[in-house]
Formats: structure tokens, sequence, C-alpha cells
């Protein structure tokens, strides 16, 4: 049964990783940028969250705000820190993007205090289910859940609908798509949007998970996400989704073997340079000569 705890554990990270890392795959798609500052939205969210439940005794409304603010910010820095720059070298917007992370945690700092925020109801946090002997928490279990509901969603609207098959087109073969009336520039719009909600709810469950939002909160799962991207094959949706679960696995079941030595995040880390040296295209990628 400690072995399926530990899977639930990575399963439960893998998601998270997912929500978080979907975003960045999605504008790397679309712009190949390396959108650094998604960090920065994970941990607006999360604030959102806490503060919006703390103001109103409901963790609901927290969300909802979260997913309100946050498409909102991520238009904004397409409109106001990337458009500008899209003429340049893509390692100019990176470098901007660099740049705000940066600005945005030292501004939470200031805001919120080096210590973080913590909520002050949050009953859900630690409020555990046992199925037959394996213990499961509701946040985990939320978690799992949105991540399963929000991606089937994904899948159905990018799919099924003229406005995702047109951001798929937009994607892949952007001229064509243009010369079919679709407006790239509102597909950009969405595309962030979409991204930073996912972010989001990702930065208020593990805010949740962990009963805090500090100014690093998006830091070490930010270079996270970024080694996620590239080994699951930059711009693949697919493939970013089974990187990040299989590096929550890794780091649940490597905290059995290699736990007295490395910490969760070093594990990951090790994991993901070690995946990196076996398969360089990523999982979805193609080996070149």
């Amino acid at each position: 049964m400690y072995y399926i705890d530990l899977a639930v554990t990575g399963v439960s990270f893998g998601c998270m990783y997912a929500m978080m890392s979907v975003g960045l795959t999605l504008v790397y798609g679309l712009l190949r940028i390396l959108h650094v500052a998604h960090a920065a939205v994970f941990a607006l969210g999360a604030y959102v969250v806490v503060l919006v439940a703390n103001a109103t005794g409901s963790i609901a409304l927290g969300f909802l705000a979260a997913v309100i603010v946050t498409p909102l910010f991520g238009i904004a820095i397409y409109r106001l820190l990337y458009e500008p720059l899209l003429r340049y070298r893509p390692d100019v917007p990176m470098i901007a993007s660099v740049g705000l992370l940066v600005l945005m945690q030292d501004a939470f700092r200031i805001m919120f205090g080096e210590q973080g925020v913590t909520f002050r109801q949050n009953a859900l946090s630690f409020t555990t289910f046992d199925f037959h002997g394996v213990t499961i928490s509701a946040v985990q279990i939320a978690l799992i859940v949105t991540a399963a509901v929000v991606f089937a969603g994904l899948h159905l609207f990018t799919t099924r609908t003229r406005t995702g098959l047109g951001w798929r087109a937009t994607v892949s073969r952007p001229k064509i798509a243009a010369s079919f009336g679709v407006d790239p520039v509102k597909v950009r719009y969405l595309n962030f949007a979409i991204g930073s909600a996912l972010a989001a709810v990702a930065g208020g469950l593990v805010a949740l998970l962990n009963n805090l939002v500090d100014p690093s909160i998006g830091f070490v799962v930010s270079y996270k996400a970024l080694a996620i991207i590239v080994l699951g094959g930059l711009g693949s949706v697919r493939g970013t989704l089974v990187a990040s679960l299989v590096l929550g696995l890794v780091e649940a079941y490597g905290t059995i073997f290699i736990g007295a030595w490395l910490d969760r995040d070093a594990i990951a880390f090790l994991a993901l340079i070690v995946l990196l040296m076996i398969r360089p295209q990523g999982f979805t990628g193609a080996r070149t000569a």
C-alpha cells in the first residue's frame, strides 16, 4: 500500500506540473518563445486564490477570481511585453520574460512579505480519505480530477470546435490558417488566456496543498516546467503531459531509494538530466542524424 500511496502522490504532482507546463508548451508552439514569466502567472494565481479566500471565506470564489485575473494578466504580457519584441531574435523576448519574473517576485515580496500568506480557514488541506488502506488527501483528489477534466475539455475544444481547429491550424500552419481567415492575434490572446488560467489553477491547488503562498512559489516549478517541455518535445502538448507524469512518479519513488542523499527537487532535476541525456529530442521528437 505504501507504493500505491507514492503512486498517488506522484500522479498528483505530475498533474500539477502538467497544468503549469502546458501553458509554456502552448506559447512555445505558437511563438517559439520560452515563456519564463509563466512562473509569475502561477504565483499570481496562488496569491489571488488565498487572498480572495481569506477575504470572502470561500475557496471556490478564490479560484474563480484567479481564473478571471490571470488570463487578463497573461494577455497583457503578450500585448505589452512580447508583441513589440517578436521582430527580434527569440532570446530577446525570453530575456525580457526573465526580467518580468524577477520583477514580479520582488513585487510579491514587497507587498505580501518574505514569509508569505496562509489560508485562515483551510480544512481541505487536512481532509484525507482512506481507500482500502491507501490514504489520499482531498487536495490530491482535486489535482487529479481537475487536471483530467481540464485536459479532456482542452482536447474537445481543439478537435471539435471551429475556434479550436483554427488555433491548432495557426500553430502548425500559420500562413494557411491566415488565408482561411483565422486571426493570429486573437489566437495568441486565447493561447495566453488558457495557459494563464491553467497556471492559476495549478498555483491555487499547490497553495492549498502547502497551506502557504510565498514569493518563490513558482521559482522551482518554473525550472521543472521548462525542462518538462523540452523532455516532452518542444511544442507537443501530449509529450508535455507524459513528461509531467513521469517526473511526478520519479520524484515520488525516488524519495525511497535516494531520499537520504537528495531532496525531492534534486531528485527531479537529476532524473530530468538523465532522461534528456538518453533522449535529447524528447519523448515525441524524432532523433536527428
